[in-house]
């Protein structure tokens, strides 16, 4: 994957009770609220020119099961052709992917139900096309991990689960640094070296990006884009630029 031009910019809308927030690390103890607006913050996303929208249901996550529906289908309404909008959290079965991409989202993105059910994403992929199902890879100490991040569980070695998926016909793969995640230290540069060098798909980043300079060295070490959250949302990280910076990497 080394080498691909093309770098997409996804900032994040992470949903708790109808309201648009971040946690830092994955701790639903350690949230910071930004909008009880999450289709005006989606609008917003999209004329700062984001061509994806990163949508993530925590409450589904925490749940197993899908929950901020009526959200997700305020923020499809308010976008419409403007961006393309993917959605993750609590997807953990055939109905609810099949459901959230019927309600117009481009791409359902697979946690804990991808560790343990390869051949479940084998049959969407087969569905739905590799293009409309990602995988999300939760990595801490090594391991991918599931449930929200809230289970205390030993995980998977995140090198053989991204070789199994892709197996399965995964071809996107999200990679969050779960130590890095809402810190705003820089991402796990190690990492996404590691898991680039597989060459088994296109991996985007997540977690402690912070600046135009992170994204320039995610991009020179192949990652195909990243997800964007508490930088933007704090003022840190301008989005048009980065948006324009991902325009003329591809450009040039």
């Amino acid at each position: 994957m080394r080498g691909a031009r093309r770098f997409e910019i996804l900032p994040a809308i992470d949903l708790r009770g109808s309201r648009v927030v971040r946690l830092r690390q994955g701790d639903f103890e350690r949230e910071t609220e930004y909008s009880g607006d999450p289709a005006a913050v989606a609008r917003g996303f999209a004329s700062d020119g984001a061509r994806w929208i990163h949508v993530v249901d925590l409450d589904g996550a925490r749940s197993g099961m899908p929950v901020q529906r009526e959200s997700i289908k305020a923020v499809l309404a308010a976008v419409g052709a403007g961006a393309r909008i993917e959605v993750a959290g609590g997807l953990r079965t055939i109905d609810a992917v099949g459901e959230v991409l019927a309600a117009g989202a481009s791409r359902a993105v697979l946690g804990t139900a991808a560790l343990a059910d390869s051949r479940m994403i084998a049959a969407l992929v087969a569905a739905h096309g590799p293009d409309r199902i990602a995988v999300a890879i939760d990595v801490r100490d090594g391991l991918a991990v599931g449930h929200g991040w809230t289970v205390a569980a030993a995980g998977t070695d995140a090198t053989m689960a991204i070789q199994g998926l892709a197996d399965a016909g995964v071809t996107t793969f999200e990679v969050t640094a779960i130590a890095r995640d809402g810190l705003l230290g820089g991402p796990d540069l190690r990492l996404y070296d590691r898991l680039v060098q597989l060459d088994r798909g296109a991996i985007i980043a997540s977690g402690g990006i912070t600046t135009l300079d992170d994204l320039r060295d995610l991009r020179a070490r192949g990652c195909a884009g990243a997800i964007l959250g508490r930088a933007l949302y704090e003022g840190r990280l301008d989005l048009a630029a980065a948006v324009n910076l991902a325009a003329f990497d591809d450009a040039g």
